[in-house]
């Protein structure tokens, strides 16, 4: 397609979107001067759908009048609540619905499948994450390391980019695999790179864990609700992902989880258990033996949290009038637009890192600033945009499909370009 670098331009794709009309179902925090801010930071916090309120007064309502009656006699009865949310986010990370399930936060779902999915055994000991992970993943993977009582300085092995690039090459992760690949006991990687954007082939990862002997598993914190993540058939044992970046759920919300359907029956995986895990048919008659539900259910602890849920579910009801596919075709086309017009920015200030095939990222685009100056950033945020700082040298923009426009994007690069 080719773009034009006009406002009169973006105007008009704007006009031509069919999911325009989402966007007046967010609230826009408002800059200082009264308008609109440049919000280009879903990819850190997603914004407020506008019916949150309602729905949360609904269930505060019912707690109001019902006690705990509501957990059967709500409008939105508590006790299966959970499963209100199943559908919705099974198509949107690609997965069949009871393989996934709404629970805790991210990494305390990421120590819960590396409970199942982390079994060192003989010289089987090592994880691979990317180099660049984020810190609570390496944090997390380097306890469970230490848990086992092994060196995590000797048993996490570090998928690199080489030398003057920024992103990893899965020829390289191959031959990883093929010098220690009989010592490698799980991959555990972002699905899409919280730093550089980079969206992984989850299925080839999959495939090349699988045939070293490794279990395989991914964050996906940047990635559900950003990119066609299809773990099912990716294969991988399993995810986690938190849902307050693109799927819009309020800060510190709660996680999601996938375990593959091939794990669903295996009640011989370890694992940590609690209460809402158990057989629901017969989990209030507090039975001493834990029966774990069928699928990503059974490894649920305890009874989830209504008011956190509620956010989720009302962000989950946009996304299935959306469309979770025409959402990522307008993602596509609004970050292929982003990067055009910056593209076409005189002078060599800032380039981007993240790959510029689309199949290849999200709609996160990171530029990096040359000689890690962060008064260019301190100064686009002055004049309106709020966007992102990750050290040492990136501004991280995301044009969210739900509610970012084309017009965003212009204003943004229009700011860049006078700064620069």
């Amino acid at each position: 397609m080719e773009f034009k670098t006009t406002r009169n331009y973006a105007l008009q794709l704007d006009q031509e979107d069919s999911l325009s009309r989402f966007r007046e179902s967010f609230h826009i925090p408002k800059h200082t001067d009264g308008t609109d801010s440049i919000y280009l930071c879903g990819n850190s916090l997603g914004l407020q759908p506008r019916q949150t309120k309602d729905f949360l007064n609904q269930e505060l309502d019912d707690w109001a009048k019902l006690g705990v009656e509501g957990h059967f006699h709500a409008e939105n009865p508590w006790m299966p609540y959970h499963e209100f949310l199943t559908e919705t986010t099974a198509e949107i990370v690609g997965a069949k619905p009871h393989e996934v399930v709404i629970m805790n936060t991210l990494t305390t779902n990421l120590h819960l499948m590396m409970v199942s999915f982390y079994q060192p055994k003989g010289k089987r000991t090592k994880i691979i994450i990317e180099a660049d992970a984020f810190p609570s993943d390496r944090y997390a993977v380097a306890s469970q390391v230490q848990f086992h009582g092994h060196d995590d300085k000797e048993n996490i092995i570090e998928w690199s980019p080489r030398t003057g690039e920024h992103t990893p090459r899965i020829e390289d992760l191959e031959t990883i695999l093929k010098e220690q690949g009989d010592t490698v006991a799980l991959i555990m990687v972002g699905a899409v790179n919280y730093y550089t954007g980079q969206f992984f082939d989850l299925k080839k990862i999959t495939k090349l864990g699988h045939a070293a002997g490794a279990m395989v598993g991914f964050d996906c914190a940047h990635g559900a609700g950003n990119v066609d993540l299809q773990l099912h058939d990716s294969g991988a044992d399993f995810a986690v992902w938190c849902t307050y970046k693109y799927m819009n759920s309020g800060p510190g919300s709660l996680g999601g989880c996938f375990v593959h359907e091939r794990h669903a029956s295996n009640n011989d995986l370890p694992r940590f258990t609690g209460w809402w895990g158990h057989n629901k048919e017969t989990r209030f008659k507090m039975r001493d033996d834990f029966e774990p539900m069928h699928g990503a259910e059974g490894w649920q602890l305890s009874n989830p949290p209504i008011l956190s849920m509620v956010a989720i579910r009302a962000s989950l009801d946009l996304f299935a009038q959306a469309g979770f596919e025409n959402l990522r075709k307008k993602s596509i086309q609004l970050t292929n637009y982003l990067e055009y017009l910056l593209s076409e920015l005189d002078g060599d200030r800032i380039s981007i890192i993240t790959p510029s095939n689309p199949k290849d990222r999200g709609c996160q685009l990171s530029l990096a600033v040359k000689n890690a100056d962060k008064s260019l950033f301190d100064t686009i945020t002055a004049k309106g945009v709020i966007a992102d700082w990750r050290e040492p040298d990136v501004i991280r923009i995301a044009p969210v499909p739900l509610y970012n426009n084309y017009e965003d994007c212009w204003r943004f690069v229009d700011v860049l370009k006078s700064e620069l």
